[in-house]
């Protein structure tokens, strides 16, 4: 025991330093929190500034996306408006079909684990919420609600994500 607690402690250390920034105001300065940017297989957060087009996302409690299939081209900047019609908590995670797979595991596990990324959006029933992603890498993603059931009930999503015209 004397061994585990010292091993398990820099374990904890170690993934304290690679994780984002979690979404939210700064408790010191009460202003938004900096997102640690951090490339990811599906792209990485992306700035206001450089938003290049809007969608706008519909999820509802029939465990649905409208739409549910989304094209890009790579470099754009999307910023995603995701409108929760439902009585239900639900939220949009983009990744690969494995990340969700893993993370939805996770969640069926652990359903009040926090949770909070640039590439997530979590909306309360009735309310609108959004992300900001640049989709800098071409390729065949994916999107969910990875609430417990909800990915299971079908509540997933495909985008396309086209190499940039030389």
């Amino acid at each position: 025991m004397k061994t585990i607690l010292p091993v398990l402690a820099a374990l904890l250390l170690a993934g304290a330093t690679t994780h984002s920034l979690a979404h939210g105001d700064d408790p010191k300065t009460g202003k938004a929190a900096a997102l640690a940017k951090e490339q990811k297989e599906w792209g990485i957060a992306g700035d206001a500034r450089s938003v290049t087009r809007t969608v706008t996302l519909t999820m509802d409690d029939n465990m649905r996306f409208s739409p549910d299939r989304l094209s890009f081209r790579q470099g754009e900047t999307v910023r995603f408006v995701i409108r929760n019609r439902g009585k239900l908590l639900h939220e949009l995670v983009i990744g690969t079909k494995k990340e969700l797979d893993e993370h939805a595991a996770m969640m069926v596990k652990f359903p009040g684990m926090a949770h909070d990324e640039p590439y997530m959006a979590h909306v309360s029933a009735g309310k609108t919420g959004g992300l900001i992603w640049t989709f800098n890498r071409a390729g065949e993603f994916d999107f969910a609600c990875l609430i417990a059931g909800h990915y299971q009930a079908g509540m997933v999503g495909k985008i396309s994500v086209a190499a940039a015209s030389r």
